[in-house]
């Protein structure tokens, strides 16, 4: 399974902020959206993600206080990004070496989306359940000896 497949289901719709947008804003975004990353554009191009991941290590080292800082202050400014043509087995090597949970799916410089950690699994979980049904219905169908 490619990750175009997950993003077909998935949907297209993308959540972007910019390097210049203040944090509080980005994290209303977040959490009104119920989202667990935005994906940080400037100029067309992807320079960034901001995920919780980022934000709890802000108020960890800013003790609580966010201020007026922007995204581009907290982001992630070296994202690991994948393609549509990536397979699912190796988007979860990548998300478990690296610990992340949010990766953008970058193709010819465009941005088609992000794919989480629960999409992958979710996926994962759905291929395997149908192949196991395909496995039960082809088991009951199975001729008896003598059948041939």
């Amino acid at each position: 399974m490619k990750v175009s497949e997950i993003l077909k289901v998935k949907g297209d719709i993308l959540y972007t902020v910019t390097p210049n947008t203040p944090m509080l804003e980005a994290i209303h975004t977040m959490v009104e959206k119920d989202i667990g990353s935005l994906v940080v554009m400037e100029f067309g191009t992807l320079v960034g993600m901001l995920s919780f991941r980022e934000i709890m290590k802000t108020i960890d080292r800013e003790k609580g206080v966010i201020a007026n800082d922007t995204v581009r202050k907290h982001m992630d400014d070296h994202p690991i990004t994948i393609t549509p043509d990536t397979e699912v087995n190796e988007v979860r090597r990548i998300m478990l070496e690296k610990h992340a949970r949010y990766v953008p799916i970058m193709d010819a410089g465009t941005v088609h989306g992000v794919i989480s950690f629960y999409d992958v699994a979710r996926a994962v979980l759905e291929a395997q359940s149908f192949e196991n049904k395909m496995l039960k219905a082809y088991i009951r169908d199975w001729p008896a000896e003598g059948d041939e």
